[in-house]
């Protein structure tokens, strides 16, 4: 399918109206699975032209984000990776795993971006960063663009490797997130160490049901809490 290559022109008019210098584009993958962490990658890019054939990671095949992410390495000025674990997702609340996971990776950077853009329209990050929401930022965005590919293939190589020990779960394939080999693995042997505990497909697993962590919210939540938690949701494997 066609598609428009994402630019630096929202980076520009950060760096015009705002005076920063060094801008991190920034986005997440994994926030609706049901297994595994969240991953937040920040990367600097600059101003320069990107490898071709960039954009949103959910738009490339495995094998050409593979591939994409190897080059990306090397061209962009600087990335950095976060995560937030299954249990810190079960404690904390998905907005508040993605500021931890987000924060983490930015603050593992070389130098400390003067503003991020961040994909998609909530701002789970907050003071002190300076931040610019761009809804499908990952496709229009350079920078941020850049970020999605390499926190996607970065997340689907950790899902690999824990699948080894659990085959029968498949991530490899569906790297944590719904499917009927997921969910018929649930069925006959309950989710494993790296399950969300409190998500809502605890709640369609009788067998299981026991084990369902019931998490008190704190302070204001935003729909990012329920997102992806129920019935079969692929786009993001």
């Amino acid at each position: 399918m066609p598609y428009e290559p994402p630019t630096h022109t929202v980076e520009r008019s950060l760096r015009a109206k705002t005076g920063a210098k060094v801008v991190a584009g920034v986005d997440e993958v994994g926030r609706g699975a049901w297994a595994g962490p969240v991953t937040v990658c920040a990367a600097i890019t600059g101003l320069r032209r990107p490898p071709a054939g960039l954009t949103d990671s959910k738009l490339l095949t495995r094998e050409r984000r593979t591939r994409l992410a190897a080059e990306l390495t090397t061209w962009v000025t600087a990335h950095a990776l976060g995560h937030s674990s299954p249990e810190e997702i079960d404690e904390l609340g998905m907005t508040e795993a993605l500021r931890l996971a987000a924060t983490r990776a930015l603050t593992a950077l070389p130098v400390r971006p003067d503003a991020v853009i961040l994909d998609g329209k909530h701002d789970y990050l907050g003071a002190p960063w300076q931040v610019r929401t761009v809804i499908k930022g990952d496709q229009s965005c350079i920078a941020v663009a850049a970020a999605s590919v390499l926190a996607k293939v970065q997340r689907d190589a950790m899902m690999a490797e824990l699948g080894a020990g659990c085959a029968t779960f498949c991530f490899e394939d569906n790297v944590g997130y719904p499917s009927p080999t997921h969910r018929a693995a649930l069925e006959e042997l309950g989710p494993t160490p790296h399950h969300r505990l409190s998500w809502a497909y605890l709640d369609s697993l009788p067998r299981w049901q026991h084990l369902k962590r019931t998490r008190i919210p704190q302070g204001t939540t935003t729909d990012l809490e329920g997102e992806g938690q129920l019935g079969f949701d692929f786009t993001g494997v």
